[in-house]
């Protein structure tokens, strides 16, 4: 595993070794050890998937909220995607900054979300399929987010033609 810092300090690049042969490949996508070295103690608690039909969809920008704050590590299956990491905490010097990246089923790359970033990403390829290793259970009474539009934040969504829930169109702005 090779490991890639961002410019905003905490979220991280993870390059996957593939070994492979005639049958196909093998990789081993969470090693502890690996996410140790650079200080992330990451337990994994609960695994999802998320699927989607359509090129354009927008899922976020999520998080979840104290007592249950959730690390994830991201890996795009299926298709690709433009994730965003966005910074929600108050005391950093990057709030209300975002850092984004292309991840697709060739890559061989996984995204490493520590607490305090909100988690967005929008699909740009038809039938998309997302595995999300997680920290922390689910708890819907602190499931929350902000607003995929923020005027304030400016996300740059590669694509324009946007498919997106309406809870995910209701949440709140960061910046008001």
């Amino acid at each position: 595993m090779k490991i890639k810092k961002f410019t905003i300090s905490g979220p991280l690049l993870i390059y996957l070794d593939k070994k492979t042969d005639k049958r196909g490949y093998f990789q081993r996508i969470f090693c502890e050890d690996a996410l140790l070295k650079y200080g992330v103690k990451f337990n994994i608690v609960q695994a999802n998937s998320s699927f989607n039909y359509k090129k354009g969809t927008v899922r976020g920008m999520h998080y979840q909220k104290a007592p249950y704050p959730e690390e994830k590590i991201v890996k795009c299956i299926k298709g690709e995607i433009y994730d965003v990491l966005l910074d929600i905490r108050k005391n950093s010097a990057t709030f209300g900054k975002w850092v984004s990246v292309v991840l697709s089923q060739k890559d061989n790359t996984i995204l490493y979300i520590p607490s305090g970033f909100a988690h967005g990403f929008q699909t740009l390829t038809d039938e998309t399929e997302i595995l999300y290793l997680m920290s922390e259970y689910y708890s819907p009474k602190n499931s929350t987010g902000y607003r995929w539009n923020d005027p304030g934040i400016q996300i740059t969504w590669p694509l324009k033609k946007i498919i997106i829930s309406k809870k995910d169109s209701e949440l709140p702005l960061l910046f008001k």
